[in-house]
């Protein structure tokens, strides 16, 4: 006997896996995630609190154990831009950062290293919770043309453009160095997200996410649809995604198509995994065709 097809409320997405499956199971790369976030936080802390020095500096560019350097390859590529060649250990720093997350996971740094995620995480659950409707739509392109200007008028001006309004590295010192004038940054990302448009920021306009997502665009792990079959049209998957076109294909696509999520805007946050209360999603590679790996 056939499942009827049946949509579930936004505000009640996951409630279906958490009865079904259990708490743990509907949460656990949620939970993951925040760990992890949470650990990059104190590690950057653990110098100024308890003078052990793991990460020193900030999310653009910092030092592992004063040994290892770790630059963000957009900064590095704004001081290209400008005709800036940096020192040697932020090129090293930048080409680490490429190299962990071109072999990791697509965009991963946007679900499990960036600290604004759980700020635009909390616009979106508000907005769920709320009711809150989508008053207007922008092109999830825009981000990729808002990365050519920033290198263009980076180019242009001789200076690091997007440093001066880059919201993660304003939440980064507030982390490091309390509150300060540029908070306003991380207030203004979490009203547009709430108020303007959904998933606006991460979904819709940020250049890190846009750098991200080329440099992960042929990475090994992915999320996997298991069996079309198994889907029951409850929308959970879509309620909770920030990028919920990446789920269209493999879920809906002909037979032929891939049932990977290789488009290279999934953020391989795992949410889709969590709230399927049938197992439809799992965690696996890009190469893999029917072994499980989670």
């Amino acid at each position: 006997m056939a499942i009827a097809p049946k949509s579930n409320s936004p505000k009640n997405a996951g409630l279906e896996a958490r009865e079904k499956l259990g708490w743990w199971r509907a949460y656990r790369f949620l939970i993951l995630r925040r760990l992890s976030q949470l650990s990059v936080v104190l590690m950057f802390l653990s110098g100024p609190l308890w003078n052990v020095w793991i990460l020193k500096g900030n999310y653009s560019s910092s030092m592992l154990f004063d040994v290892i350097p770790l630059t963000d390859p957009l900064i590095t590529a704004e001081s290209l831009a400008t005709g800036y060649v940096p020192e040697w250990k932020t090129l090293l720093g930048a080409l680490i950062i490429v190299a962990i997350y071109a072999f990791l996971a697509s965009k991963v740094f946007c679900a499990w290293i960036c600290p604004l995620n759980f700020v635009t995480d909390c616009a979106a659950w508000f907005r769920r919770k709320l009711g809150i409707r989508q008053s207007a739509k922008l092109p999830r392109n825009l981000r990729y043309g808002i990365l050519a200007m920033i290198l263009v008028g980076s180019a242009v001006s001789g200076t690091l453009l997007w440093e001066w309004i880059n919201p993660v590295a304003a939440l980064g010192r507030v982390f490091v160095y309390g509150l300060g004038a540029t908070l306003w940054l991380v207030l203004a990302v979490f009203l547009f997200d709430l108020l303007i448009v959904e998933h606006g920021w991460c979904g819709h306009l940020c250049p890190i996410g846009a750098t991200y997502a080329f440099i992960g665009a042929k990475s090994i792990v992915r999320v996997k649809v298991v069996d079309r079959k198994q889907c029951d049209r409850c929308m959970d998957c879509f309620h909770v995604c920030p990028e919920p076109q990446v789920l269209r294909l493999p879920l809906n696509g002909k037979p032929e198509d891939s049932q990977i999520v290789l488009d290279k805007d999934c953020i391989s946050c795992g949410r889709c995994v969590d709230v399927c209360a049938e197992n439809v999603f799992t965690f696996s590679t890009r190469f893999e065709k029917e072994k499980r790996i989670i």
